[in-house]
């Protein structure tokens, strides 16, 4: 397999999850500005949608969309046991999670990587952006260590990734302890280290 994706995006949610599942799998750099790849080629013929990650499977498909293919990979390696059983309640808890991370926190920090934008829009954002950490703050409180319980899944991942761009776009996590004890965690992880390195973004 191969997956394309870019330093730091959302791509690197994926990233984390394939290497928790210890699957074998390339790794190909996207300029997401020209949307051409590190080898050249024009990855719009790669996702039509011109945006990682995409996911290029062994016999030439390609999945995209991070939450699908996030919950792909755990099924291809079901004993890493990076996602509950597909059918079981948990398993839909695990799509509850994925689903509001996707529609709610990543939607919610595009505004704020648009440098053009005046400035309330901007402060309404994050304003928006902050009622959505709270809800993620509360579901922390009962003392769980991760999204779903005491084991780290792919939501997990997927938050960590969505939820270091704060430091980019002037938005803090001060005000959710629980939160950042959660990043805290998910970033000690051998996997996370060996993804960050790979993509550049921790030595």
């Amino acid at each position: 397999m191969k997956l394309y994706y870019a330093p730091g995006a959302c791509s690197l949610s994926p990233h984390i999850a394939l290497r928790e599942a210890g699957l074998p799998f390339a790794l190909e750099k996207v300029d997401t500005k020209t949307k051409t790849t590190e080898t050249g080629a024009d990855f719009t013929t790669v996702n039509p949608r011109g945006y990682v990650p995409a996911l290029e499977l062994d016999n030439g498909e390609v999945l995209t969309e991070g939450a699908a293919i996030v919950q792909y990979i755990a099924d291809l390696k079901p004993e890493a046991e990076i996602a509950p059983k597909a059918g079981t309640l948990a398993r839909a808890r695990l799509q509850e999670e994925l689903n509001f991370v996707s529609s709610e926190l990543h939607k919610g920090f595009s505004p704020l990587f648009n440098t053009t934008d005046s400035e309330a829009n901007r402060e309404a954002a994050k304003q928006k952006l902050a009622r959505r950490f709270d809800n993620v703050e509360a579901k922390l409180a009962d003392g769980r260590s991760y999204l779903l319980g005491e084991r780290f899944s792919v939501a997990d991942g997927y938050l960590f990734t969505v939820a270091n761009w704060g430091g980019h776009v002037g938005f803090p996590l001060d005000r959710w302890p629980k939160v950042r004890a959660l990043m805290a965690r998910v970033a000690e992880r051998a996997t996370v280290q060996a993804a960050m390195q790979a993509e550049g973004l921790v030595k």
